[in-house]
């Protein structure tokens, strides 16, 4: 390819590696730090030995977690790659990486029960803008033909995908490949680069056809190479290269490219597409609307180590950072990073300076956060890219196996959280249990695994608890509430009557008083209010109770023994007497619920949530997704808790929800039983 050495694009590049989980991705970084000599031999996921999986989560689980990265040179130019995560569970961490990369390799293989998946990756670099090619992993075990392999995927693309390459088949296996751009034919060798052979015979023809068909999808958005075709004439190569460079970056095409990652086949043709057809890092800053003149770079990952403190992994999109430098991000503080570094794996370079395109980490920014821009100015700058988190689906409640490492279990979920922001902590339920919340239940399992790992917190889990509520059926009047205690001095004394009414759903909890002749003084009626409001807490049922009136009609006082705190103490007692008698009963929270899914997933959704005692409300075509549907019900929030498991199922891992309040319903017979039996329990 030295005749296009003069086209080629220059400066340190920045490479995301995605794709669906187990297509390969972390091999073929291992194959490519192989073949750039940055390593000396290929590591295993299988045994923990690769440069991106190096954390315990990763090898504990044997897959990527996290984001991991590796700086490496090919032909005189740096490359760092950035290992995303295939699960779903972890789709935020490629989410926070592909913004500032200038492309990305999306790694899949001919396994129609991972294309939805390819789909979801696919639709989100097309969103952000993000050029991409698209690299068939393990055609050594291919069952299908190419273009069977194509038409599979065609679906998950809404750009055309186009072939640079065709297979050299032998005794039913590939044996090798021909460039259709170059015009050369090349056999596999393992481990090392491929052998040119000469092109003849079916293998040549099968490349003429392909290579037409090619050059039609580039003259689509080229006016001068139709006409070159319409008129039979054979187009310039250079003009060929230009057209692959330009569609690529602009998003008009997606190349397709083919190996096996484990043989390090097609490693090599990979590397040279990218050094030749990939934009520069000019052209990640222009899409991102980088103003000029600035020195700017984008956070791709937030690290807690042990001993160096937190770190932030970015790509410089312009200017030079320097070690020490003074950065603001967008809380606009100032601060003085404590080193710079290249990253590879984990495994760190200390380095004087990074230019425009490299990505490296800085130390001790502790008021940046993944995602954000910063600048080497004093101002805040303005947010290059927006990335928001999304809804959690599935929660865990967290407490501290040992009660002294409470406050440790608080500071080490703030450290993971930070790391990955789709994580969210919070206290809920009546006893304020620590609920963490995420995107799936790999995503959990690895936080708590950090928990233990990395901070040496272990942790007890249980479900998150559900805010069921009670509620009364029946008015009650003339009820009394009083208290009297006597212990030498002045002793306690309090005296009120109540009456007691439902109100319609929703409307809370009301407090009125209708006394007269001063039987309760007037000073002392918000103290009753407060032993009402303490007494609410737990109905007869065990939880709190609402949509309540209650009046206060009557009472009587001491001058001398009557306090705030005895008529708070009437109030409680006159409460809990009412409630009883007022015939109360179980509300459970009911939310409304969006189910997004592949149109063909639609009937099984929809079984999955009548078993879940939901009601349909309906469904639509979800916008701008074609082939997608959006599914309304409405739900109890206690079938909500492993609703993700279930439908992740039916959308071989592709279907999410939302989930909003929407109102209290009674419920009755046995599953009220249960509930409050369990409560009591």
């Amino acid at each position: 390819m030295g005749d296009q050495a003069g086209r080629r694009q220059s400066g340190p590049r920045c490479i995301a590696l995605v794709g669906p989980f187990q297509s390969g991705k972390t091999t073929l970084l291992e194959a490519v730090l192989e073949r750039t000599g940055a390593i000396a031999r290929m590591g295993s996921t299988e045994n923990g030995t690769t440069v991106s999986d190096s954390s315990a989560e990763s090898r504990q689980f044997k897959m990527s977690v996290e984001a991991g990265f590796a700086t490496t040179t090919f032909m005189g130019d740096d490359y760092t790659f950035v290992d995303c995560p295939g699960s779903v569970d972890f789709l935020h961490e490629m989410r926070a990486v592909c913004p500032a990369v200038d492309a990305a390799i999306v790694v899949c293989e001919a396994d129609e029960k991972k294309v939805p998946a390819l789909g979801l990756i696919l639709r989100e670099l097309e969103e952000r803008g993000i050029p991409r090619i698209l690299f068939i992993n393990k055609i050594d075990k291919a069952s299908r033909r190419l273009r069977e392999t194509l038409e599979l995927l065609r679906p998950a693309s809404r750009v055309p995908l186009l072939l640079r390459q065709i297979p050299i088949w032998s005794n039913g296996i590939v044996s090798g490949f021909v460039d259709l751009a170059l015009e050369r034919a090349f056999v596999y060798r393992e481990h090392a680069a491929s052998q040119v052979i000469p092109l003849h015979g079916a293998d040549l023809e099968r490349e003429k056809e392909a290579r037409f068909t090619m050059l039609e999808t580039l003259a689509d958005h080229d006016d001068a190479l139709m006409e070159t075709l319409l008129s039979d004439l054979e187009p310039p190569r250079d003009r060929i290269f230009d057209d692959l460079g330009r569609e690529l970056a602009a998003g008009l095409i997606v190349p397709v490219l083919f190996g096996s990652a484990l043989q390090t086949h097609g490693v090599l043709r990979l590397l040279k597409s990218l050094r030749h057809d990939v934009p520069p890092v000019a052209a990640a800053a222009a899409r991102l609307g980088l103003p000029p003149g600035e020195t700017m770079a984008q956070v791709m990952k937030t690290i807690h180590t042990a001993h160096g403190g937190k770190i932030s992994v970015a790509r410089v999109l312009s200017g030079t950072l320097s070690e020490g430098a003074v950065l603001t991000g967008i809380a606009g503080t100032p601060e003085r990073t404590s080193g710079l570094f290249r990253l590879f794996g984990p495994g760190v370079e200390k380095r004087r300076e990074a230019q425009a395109g490299e990505t490296v980490a800085l130390g001790k920014l502790d008021h940046v956060a993944t995602g954000e821009t910063i600048t080497a100015g004093r101002a805040p700058p303005v947010p290059l890219a927006t990335i928001a988190s999304p809804q959690p689906v599935l929660s865990i409640a967290l407490s501290a196996h040992d009660r002294k490492d409470d406050v440790r279990l608080g500071l080490a979920l703030g450290k993971i959280c930070d790391e990955d922001p789709s994580l969210t902590v919070s206290h809920g339920g009546d006893a304020g249990d620590i609920v963490l919340a995420g995107q799936g239940e790999m995503q959990l399992r690895v936080a708590v695994a950090k928990l233990a790992n990395r901070h040496g917190v272990r942790v007890d889990q249980a479900r998150p608890a559900i805010g069921y509520r009670e509620t009364i059926k029946k008015a009650v009047a003339g009820v009394r509430g009083r208290h009297r205690k006597q212990s030498g001095g002045h002793g306690q004394f309090g005296d009120v009557v109540i009456a007691v009414k439902p109100l319609p759903r929703g409307a809370g909890f009301l407090f009125d008083e209708t006394i007269a002749g001063g039987v309760v003084p007037r000073h002392y009626v918000p103290a009753v209010r407060d032993g009402v409001a303490e007494g609410l807490r737990k109905g007869p049922l065990g939880f709190p109770v609402v949509d309540i009136a209650v009046t206060l009609t009557d009472g009587s006082y001491h001058t001398v023994d009557s306090s705030d705190m005895a008529f708070q103490q009437a109030g409680r007692i006159a409460i809990h007497e009412a409630l009883g008698a007022c015939q109360p009963v179980l509300l459970e929270p009911i939310h409304r619920v969006a189910v997004a899914v592949p149109s063909e997933a639609t009937a099984r959704i929809n079984a999955i949530v009548s078993a879940r005692r939901g009601q349909i409300l309906g469904f639509d075509s979800r916008e701008h997704w074609p082939g997608w549907d959006v599914v309304s019900v409405l739900l109890p929030e206690a079938e909500i808790g492993d609703l993700i498991i279930d439908i992740r199922s039916a959308t071989a891992g592709v279907g999410s929800f939302t989930a909003t309040f929407d109102h209290l319903a009674e419920l009755t017979g046995r599953e009220a039983e249960r509930v409050v039996q369990s409560r009591a329990a």
